[in-house]
């Protein structure tokens, strides 16, 4: 069984602890091995110094469906703290919203993905911290997609973005304090920052061998599986493809009205898929893209984990329906996480050149050939904030 960060810290408080005002960059996924929010874990544990909350993406509760969709500063209901929103009028935490706080606690579930933006937040928070002199403190998770595996390019820093704020690949095998730990140093902010680290927590785990619960940290995340598939079908918010918004299934399911899965499945018949299963079907989502129409497309399935890669899959995926049906795929417009220029789909791949490459059928394997040496020189990057080995 693996310890978090949050019950490390109530089990063995630090000295620094002491008599500090705390503040907790939280939200209803914050919770410990027997469904205790950390906060209601804080205020038993450490009485009057819990003294304001915060929330990131999709609010509080998780509730907020999609990007660009805001909440409001609020009050919590249950302990009358003020929750100052971090997706709403701001996305960087403004100086005098530190004011009530000498540390601020970080205690979220992130899922190993660089557009996911929970790590973006952190760093505005070192950001205003380092800015304000306040100390920040990462109550550690696991990585729900392991700590081995990296995929993807990197991105570039033309295309810096909510969706990616330093040069890392799309799936990047850290945990949220060691990519905290990463960023803090390597884009000079510099801010005071420690980590509680989990006990237990070991490199190759997925989530499931955790034997943690799961708590959905976004309401379109609904399992660990979904986090498994997300470093690639994320790519689907950026066309006119249903990603599976609107049905049970959010990421594992992919397509459109206008797919023929044979004519899919026989372009991408001579690339190695491993780890998984492309299974035909229809579905029809209840809102978002194509709500209420018969979508055909595949449910993937993930049946080797280890084996598994998210992103040559999604890649393939894409460059195959843009080359089959030129007329009708169409990439999503911007505005897109803020950014009113840039295309989303360039934003999401963090590279416009790799959309073009796979816009004229340039082979995924070479592709992924072409960045292996950026992705050697992050991993060995990432090896230096290692906090379990």
């Amino acid at each position: 069984m693996v310890t978090i960060g949050i019950e490390a810290l109530i089990a063995a408080p630090p000295a620094w602890l002491v008599g500090r005002r705390l503040g907790l960059l939280c939200n209803q996924a914050s919770t410990n091995s027997h469904f205790m929010h950390s906060r209601d874990l804080l205020l038993a544990a450490f009485p009057g110094m819990l003294t304001c909350l915060f929330s990131p993406q999709h609010g509080f509760f998780s509730e907020k469906q999609d990007n660009m969709i805001e909440s409001d500063h609020a009050t919590d209901h249950k302990t009358g703290l003020p929750v100052y929103s971090l997706y709403g009028d701001t996305r960087k935490p403004r100086p005098e919203m530190f004011e009530r706080l000498d540390i601020l606690l970080i205690d979220l579930q992130d899922v190993g993905t660089r557009v996911y933006t929970f790590i973006w937040t952190v760093v505005y928070c070192l950001q205003t911290a380092a800015q304000t002199g306040k100390k920040v403190v990462i109550l550690d998770r696991p990585n729900p997609v392991g700590g081995e595996i990296v995929e993807g390019n990197l991105l570039k820093k033309q295309f810096r973005s909510f969706v990616g704020l330093y040069e890392i690949p799309m799936r990047h095998g850290l945990t949220m304090g060691e990519l905290a730990l990463l960023c803090n140093r390597e884009m000079g902010i510099n801010a005071d920052l420690e980590v509680v680290e989990m006990q237990g927590w070991q490199r190759q785990m997925f989530f499931a061998d955790t034997a943690f619960p799961w708590v959905f940290p976004s309401p379109n995340m609904p399992g660990p599986l979904t986090a498994l598939v997300y470093p690639g079908q994320v790519i689907w918010e950026g066309t006119n493809i249903s990603e599976g918004r609107g049905t049970t299934l959010p990421f594992e399911l992919v397509g459109a009205p206008f797919l023929e899965c044979d004519a899919v499945l026989d372009k991408l018949s001579a690339l190695a898929l491993p780890g998984c299963v492309l299974r035909p079907l229809c579905f029809e989502p209840t809102s978002g893209k194509w709500a209420g129409k018969s979508c055909t497309g595949f449910h993937l399935h993930v049946t080797e984990p280890d084996r598994f890669l998210s992103f040559r899959v999604s890649l393939a995926l894409y460059q195959a329906l843009y080359l089959l049906y030129p007329d009708q795929f169409i990439y999503k417009q911007p505005p897109y996480e803020y950014e009113f220029e840039k295309l989303p789909m360039d934003m999401i791949l963090g590279d416009q050149q790799l959309r073009l490459a796979l816009e004229s059928g340039e082979e995924i394997l070479s592709l992924e050939q072409s960045w292996q040496d950026e992705l050697a020189d992050f991993d060995e990057l990432r090896h230096s904030v290692f906090l379990y080995r």
